[in-house]
């Protein structure tokens, strides 16, 4: 895709957690490629970690994360009032109604399931961002 958007606007800063090596590399490296900044955390406790102390535009969040799960990770983001209004979008092999419906509950803003487009997640980024084209949305 790589739009080089990061011409037209300031670089959306995100945050990808997620405990596989090869998932974290393929996403970070084609978002970046359409401008995004992104920092990278391995488990539950890094990213929660990453969110309070990076100032972020959106979190990408795998369900299975070493530490502390997506879903524990995502209720904690959600009752700190520092972190609470960061769009989080889950990323994860669970295909499971309940496992959507669990996350949407939790506050979730997107659910985006593996294996995936990185071409595809950098556009629903985006236009979740309103940098696409489209209206927001999950």
């Amino acid at each position: 895709m790589s739009m080089n958007r990061e011409r037209r606007r300031q670089a959306i800063k995100v945050l990808l957690a997620d405990d596989d090596p090869n998932i974290l590399a393929l996403a970070k490296f084609n978002l970046e490629l359409d401008g995004f900044d992104v920092v990278v955390a391995d488990d539950g406790h890094r990213a929660l970690e990453q969110a309070r102390s990076a100032s972020l535009d959106l979190i990408v969040l795998d369900l299975m994360l070493p530490g502390l799960s997506g879903l524990e990770v995502l209720a904690a983001l959600k009752a700190d009032e520092a972190t609470m209004r960061i769009p989080v979008f889950m990323l994860t092999a669970r295909t499971a109604p309940a496992d959507r419906q669990a996350a949407v509950e939790a506050g979730a803003s997107g659910y985006l399931t593996k294996p995936f487009d990185p071409e595809a997640l950098t556009k629903r980024l985006l236009d979740f961002c309103g940098e696409g084209g489209e209206s927001f949305g999950a």
